[in-house]
């Protein structure tokens, strides 16, 4: 790299972009002092930034000027200027100059200490988290954010449930029994006589009654906790020991989720053991979960008939569209057949539900071994389910009728099959391979006949000239006449150019437009007859367009035929004798990923809140059937449905009491209704979190005053103005986000100021500033109406034509305008002091009921927020180009994150969305590739970097870009990304050691919905000049988008 910095070095022009990169970056504007930086990083911008950004650089000099406090922030500010403002061609009322408020100089208690421990903070919590991941702190939520609203429950809304290592099944299914009254009743009021406790020696009967208990304290605790989540572990622990044992080996979920409600029943069997002996019709669990079906049919010509009790009953996905196809396929097996016995019965068999469970569970059969592969796979297909489930044509006393409406659907089946075979030999006419809709061909005839000879064409060109692509709908040999280049040049397209020809201007893309695919020279070189008679000519065309329309009509009933009987068959079950037995959709179990890893998480309805929720791990957030459907069914990604909860009206939905007061009272009620020893527990459990609440302040009241995450504070300076040997209480106050941005704009304003010398003389200082305030608001607003190009972002340029462009108040305008007149960086010369002071006074006559302040100070902290934005995309581009992908990801993530805030306000307020995004993907799928490598390339060292930047990088970008509004561009790059991952399970090339790393990252990779996501923070910025800013601006996307640069105006 030192090569490469002499070699920019000596063109000089090379060099001074680098300097002015990092004086961009970091703030310090001693080129020297920089140069210096950059030559001992080895020419490394990335590392002599993050040098100079983490330890305490020496701040070069800065001029008294510069340094020193406003004297005069925080007064009253101004009155109105002369009304002969309000002159300028600008979209206003005549007082241009409006009112505004009070505004207090923004207090910063940031010094160097403080801020280096702050710079410091990411990295060392960074390396923690890679030491020892199984470390968190009390508020371990999404974020890391340290406010207890975090980590504790917010009034009565359901609690989540801690992740402590691939259990997120686990929490889905407790959670949807839970939110079942009925069930969380009978697990708080479980209890057993003293003597059955004393009396049960085995070790499965003690084991359940563990069970039973740990569970019984993990419902108490989601009922009454202050958490907001609870821990599992004691009751995860017990089902895991058995699962370990030797004569038990590790099973998948549908095991564990059997083996959970097995436990529960013999558990609830004890109690009913006391009154009734081995009577399981009086277990409860039976009763709440447990069904029966009568299974009808014969085998090899002899009849049977047997019942059978079920639990979660099986269905099968795979060639099936809906729950109604599935269920209707698992009761019905074999086909119609007389021949195979006396009288007329079915081959096969039937089945029919006699007792239907309150709780009604479809487990659905997504997995499937790949005998060729020799693993399991993954059922990806689509299957709708409905919110409300009629189950009356399963039913064994619907039997006659649903056998009647089965044969009429069998019979409609068949006819619609029919019509759709007389329809396609009309669509596909022909003997030879290639086959045509007979109405077109017979049209192609009617073409062919009436096409003139060559000659007669030449001579009716001389009069008339159509154009082939003018034609509404060309035919089969105008198609055929285009050249092939046209459509493998679209296709050849690269995400880049199909992104920046979808944001060019309309004038762009108007130029693109395909020419005319056939000359008029071709036109006359189609196939004509050479001789046709007049007679011929009517002759034919009245046969052929007589038979045209015969057929065009006979395909019109066909249609109309086959949607009718398509109309019956939907409507076949919607009579209302079949409607009496309705079921509730209540929760849907969730698989995210491969059949070897992945995540789980559950929708339940909530119905006293009358809305879906859902409950991932540790979180649980409002949701909405659309959203159910987009994760449920499946078929658009690889998360589906892999079980259905249903239940019945005998189910009560919330609890007894449900006319007496919200969710809250009725939690507080069973609460109360808990045995003591329940409500103790739950009582000592927040005491708990109370005492870690005092603890955690206490930690957080011995720490250096830090910079707050706030908008304001994350927009300011970031680099100490006051020596290191300063403390932070005596740190001089830092100037106001608005005096900032006055400072910024100070070359604008002084070449504003330098315009007016005439009037200044003429007319003195009061005038010379109303012309200056005039002529500097007319320019800005006319630049905010500039069409914006690619390579140009006026809002760059100034800060009122961020805030034209996003309609900001007028007093807003105004104010921050007449600010930048006030500005003492702009003594210059005698008359720039007498505008500035003029400036001053008129600031400090403004009333306080004028101007929200508040909302003023907001506009500037969007305005930072922008710029900020803007460096982070600009630094992570040049970085994409230069190959530094590690570096460039961590921008453009934050570039994102922070940008998706302001997009929030307005589509003006932030900056490309698209633009970021395209290259956040480009850039994850390159680290991606790289890691992978390293990670099969079986070197010790490369594997540790592959893990380290899957764990550090890839794994947390994928995890923030995977919410619910993710586009199907970042959908699918995830995707690819996750299968490189998961195709290298059982690789015969790869160790076991390997294997297992594989192992134990995989799980993240699908799954991290409960981990902490801690991204290293870029260096901090400080965006200063809007010249060299826009330069650069115009630079990248130059780069990017071919456009030429344009100067600033």
């Amino acid at each position: 790299m030192t090569a490469e910095l002499r070699a920019r070095g000596g063109g000089g022009e090379d060099c001074q972009v680098l300097l002015n990169q990092m004086k961009e970056i970091t703030g310090i504007q001693d080129s020297a002092f920089l140069l210096a930086a950059l030559k001992a990083a080895d020419g490394d911008l990335m590392e002599a930034v993050t040098f100079l950004t983490e330890d305490p650089a020496p701040e070069p000099v800065q001029s008294p000027a510069a340094a020193e406090p406003s004297a005069w922030e925080g007064s009253v500010v101004g009155k109105q200027l002369p009304q002969d403002v309000g002159a300028a061609p600008a979209p206003h009322n005549q007082d241009s100059l409006r009112t505004a408020n009070t505004v207090r100089p923004l207090e910063s208690p940031k010094a160097s200490a403080a801020e280096r421990d702050a710079a410091e903070r990411p990295q060392d919590a960074h390396s923690a988290e890679n030491k020892n991941r199984s470390k968190r702190k009390r508020c371990e939520v999404w974020g890391e954010s340290p406010k207890q609203s975090d980590w504790r429950r917010a009034g009565d809304w359901p609690v989540g449930m801690k992740n402590i290592g691939n259990t997120c099944w686990f929490s889905a299914v407790i959670q949807s029994l839970f939110q079942l009254p009925d069930f969380r009743r009978l697990v708080l009021g479980y209890s057993l006589p003293q003597n059955v406790l004393e009396s049960c020696r085995s070790h499965t009967g003690k084991r359940n009654i563990a069970f039973m208990q740990e569970l019984q304290c993990l419902f108490a605790l989601m009922l009454g906790t202050w958490r907001k989540f609870v821990d599992p572990s004691a009751a995860l622990e017990l089902l895991r020991d058995v699962f370990r044992s030797a004569e038990q080996p590790q099973q998948d979920v549908s095991e564990f989720t059997h083996k959970l409600l097995d436990w529960l029943e013999d558990a609830f069997q004890l109690t009913v053991n006391v009154t009734s002996l081995g009577d399981k019709s009086e277990n409860p669990m039976v009763q709440l979960f447990y069904g029966t079906f009568l299974t009808e049919g014969v085998h090899e010509g002899n009849a049977f008939s047997k019942i059978e009790t079920f639990g979660q009953y099986p269905l099968q996905v795979n060639g099936y569209r809906n729950l109604n196809e599935c269920l209707e396929g698992a009761m019905v097996e074999g086909e119609m057949d007389e021949a195979t016995a006396s009288q007329s019965v079915k081959y096969g068999q039937e089945r029919w539900f006699t007792k239907l469970p309150p709780v009604l569970t479809f487990e659905l059969s997504r997995f499937e071994f790949n005998q060729s592969l020799g693993q399991p796979e993954k059922i990806h297909t689509k299957l709708e389910f409905p919110q409300t489930m009629y189950m009356d044509r399963y039913l064994y006393c619907n039997k006659d009728l649903i056998q009647m409406k089965r044969e009429e659907m069998k019979r409609l089946k068949e006819k619609m099959v029919t019509l759709q075979q007389k329809l396609e030999r009309y669509m596909e006419y022909g003997s030879g391979p290639a086959r045509f809709p007979l109405p077109d061909m017979l049209q192609y005839v009617l073409e062919f006949i009436a096409t003139k000879p060559a000659g007669a064409v030449c001579s009716a060109q001389s009069s008339q000239t159509t154009p082939l692509h003018s034609q509404a709908k060309p035919n089969v040999l105008d198609v055929l006449s285009q050249p092939n280049s046209i459509q493998e040049k679209t296709d050849a397209r690269t995400e880049d150019e199909a992104f920046f020809v979808a944001n060019s201007s309309p004038q762009q893309s108007s130029s693109m437009d395909l020419q005319p695919p056939v000359s008029p020279a071709e036109l006359s070189e189609r196939p004509a007859p050479h001789v046709v008679s007049r007679e011929e000519l009517n002759l034919v065309q009245t046969c052929l367009q007589r038979w045209r329309n015969e057929i065009e009509q006979d395909m019109q009933d066909l249609k109309e035929s086959i949607a009718r009987i398509n109309l019956s068959i939907e409507q076949m079950y919607c009579d209302p004798l079949l409607q009496q037995v309705p079921y509730r959709l209540h929760a849907v179990l969730v698989h995210e990923g491969q059949a070897n890893a992945g995540h789980y998480w559950a929708f339940i309805y909530d119905q006293p809140r009358k809305r879906w929720l859902k409950y991932n791990d540790i979180s649980v957030t409002e949701s909405s059937w659309e959203e159910l459907e987009r994760e449920s069914f499946g078929g658009l990604r690889n998360a589906s449905a892999y079980c259905l909860m249903y239940i019945s009206d005998q189910v009560s939905p919330v609890g007894a009491d449900e006319g007496e007061g919200p969710e809250a009272r009725q939690l507080q009620k069973e609460v109360e209704a808990l045995s003591p020893e329940l409500r103790h527990y739950i009582q000592e459990d927040n005491w708990r979190l109370e005492q870690e609440a005092e603890e955690w302040d206490e930690e957080q009241s011995c720490k250096i005053p830090q910079m707050e995450p706030s908008p304001t504070s994350e927009l300011q300076d970031l680099s100490s103005e006051s020596g290191p040997e300063q403390s932070p209480v005596c740190e001089p106050s830092v100037h106001s986000l608005s005096s900032e941005h006055a400072r910024i704009a100070k070359e604008q304003t002084a070449k504003a100021i330098a315009n007016t010398a005439d009037a200044y003389e003429k007319n003195g200082v009061e005038a010379a500033l109303c012309e200056a305030f005039h002529e500097e608001y007319s320019r800005l607003y006319l630049l905010s109406k500039e069409t914006p190009t690619p390579q140009n972002d006026a809002r760059l340029q100034h800060v009122l034509i961020y805030f034209m462009q996003n309609n900001a108040p007028q007093q807003v305008v105004e104010r921050t305008l007449l600010e930048q007149f006030a500005d003492k960086n702009l003594s210059y010369d005698e008359r720039s002091i007498s505008i500035m002071k003029v400036a001053r006074a008129k600031l400090s006559e403004i009333g306080p009921d004028d101007v929200d302040m508040e909302e003023y100070k907001r506009w500037h902290e969007d305005y930072s927020l922008f710029r900020k934005v803007s460096i982070y995309l600009l630094t992570g581009l040049e970085l994409y180009q230069n190959r530094k992908y590690q570096e460039s990801l961590t921008y453009l993530v934050y570039a994102y994150q922070s940008n998706t805030k302001l997009l929030l306000k307005g589509t003006n307020r932030g900056v490309s969305e698209s633009l970021i995004a395209l290259y956040r993907r480009k850039c994850l799928l390159k680290l991606n590739e790289v890691a992978a490598s390293l990670f099969v390339s079986c070197e010790e060292a490369h594997v540790s970097e592959g893990v380290s930047i899957l764990n550090e990088l890839i794994i947390p970008c994928m995890h923030l870009m995977n919410n619910f509004e993710i586009s199907k561009e970042d959908l699918d790059a995830i995707e690819v990304m996750r299968n490189r991952w998961c195709s290298y399970l059982g690789r015969e090339d790869m160790d076991a050691k390997l294997q297992m790393k594989l192992g134990e990252l995989l799980p993240r990779l699908l799954d991290g919905s409960t981990e902490v996501i801690v991204l290293k923070e870029p260096p901090k910025i400080r965006p200063n000049s809007p010249y060299d800013l826009c330069s650069r601006f115009a630079a990248v996307m130059e780069s990017i988008h071919g456009a030429s640069a344009v100067a600033v105006q």
